[in-house]
């Protein structure tokens, strides 16, 4: 826990002196008091009871003062707060690859049913849009609140060649940031060494008309792309140099993870393929951009990656000023002091 204003401490040194003067006024109140013929009436009449039900009002208004004077020191503490994530970008593998049956039924269906199950689970007000890439990467629904046309987007997937991760990574950008400009095209398959790394790119290679400032990476808590893909790139934009631009937008990328890490032959249309599922180029996206590597060997292990994400997505962690709760937690406690002491005592204190 963290304080804006350390210096209020010195406002609780107030306490000692406040029970100092309730012990005081009870002492002049004991000097005061009637003298009763018979005293042990008086105290079988008002109950047993009465010694330690006097200082509890008291007590509780004393605790109460202490936790409002806590909260003029500006606590914050790192809290789990619903995210403000609204728009949230499905970037899914659909190269040949994902017709292996090593994930049962075959990689492609169980992708699609963990995503359909993760649309359900997300809240009604998040946007969400899918891109599917291979070899090329298209969008196959635009950011949308409707998920039956998602539901219907994710089941026209067609299984293609290639896998251009970084384009499929550019085009969620792209998607996301619809007015920034973002032009596939001119972003090269490797970084020109004389560009230096915080300049955009822009037409043939040089820096955009439009100024645009980066900003730290994972800043931006609306918008949020999960990746999956059974394979290494083999065609389109460099992959680190989608994710730096990604990363310089301030979006999160969650990365998954699916299939054979040793690598293996898959037969398609005829012809053969040697595929291998790139972890440390997964696990680097999702360093370079504050997000998260899942690995999802089978169909439930990828259920329970997107139930995660869920949580990841709609929850997060944030050091946020706690002060307004603590102050009504004191007020609080006041009230129920102020009540204790009328019910038995029929005065306020």
């Amino acid at each position: 826990m963290k304080f804006i204003w350390p210096e209020m401490f010195w406002l609780l040194l107030a306490l000692p002196a406040l029970a100092g003067l309730y012990l005081y006024v009870l002492r002049r109140k004991k000097k005061l008091v009637v003298r009763y013929a018979s005293l042990g009436l008086v105290k079988q009449a008002m109950g047993n009871d009465l010694h330690w039900r006097r200082h509890v009002p008291p007590a509780l208004l004393l605790l109460a003062i202490a936790i409002m004077l806590l909260a003029g020191t500006r606590p914050t503490a790192v809290v789990t707060l619903p995210s403000q994530n609204q728009t949230i970008i499905l970037a899914m593998d659909v190269s040949g690859s994902m017709r292996a049956t090593d994930v049962e039924p075959n990689r492609l269906v169980a992708a699609q049913n963990a995503a359909k199950a993760f649309l359900k689970e997300l809240p009604a007000q998040v946007r969400v849009g899918i891109v599917a890439f291979a070899g090329t990467a298209a969008v196959v629904q635009a950011p949308t609140l409707d998920r039956e046309a998602l539901n219907a987007a994710i089941d026209r997937f067609q299984l293609q060649r290639g896998t251009a991760i970084g384009t499929g990574l550019m085009l969620s950008l792209a998607t996301l940031f619809p007015d920034a400009g973002i032009e596939l095209d001119s972003v090269p398959e490797k970084r020109p060494a004389s560009r230096p790394r915080n300049t955009p790119i822009g037409e043939a290679g040089q820096a955009d008309k439009k100024e645009f400032k980066p900003v730290p990476p994972g800043s931006n808590t609306t918008s949020a792309i999960i990746l999956l893909t059974d394979g290494q790139p083999t065609t389109g934009i460099d992959t680190m140099e989608a994710a730096r631009m990604v990363a310089e937008r301030g979006v999160r990328v969650y990365t998954v993870g699916i299939g054979t890490v040793e690598g293996e032959n898959i037969g398609f249309e005829g012809w053969s393929m040697r595929v291998r599922l790139d972890e440390e180029a997964l696990k680097d996206v999702a360093n370079a951009t504050q997000g998260n590597y899942f690995y999802a060997g089978t169909a439930a292990e990828l259920q329970k990656v997107y139930e995660a994400l869920t949580s990841r997505v709609i929850l997060e962690k944030k050091e946020t000023e706690i002060s307004a709760l603590l102050a009504l937690a004191g007020a609080a406690l006041a009230a129920l002091a102020a009540t204790l002491s009328l019910l038995w005592f029929n005065r306020i204190l």
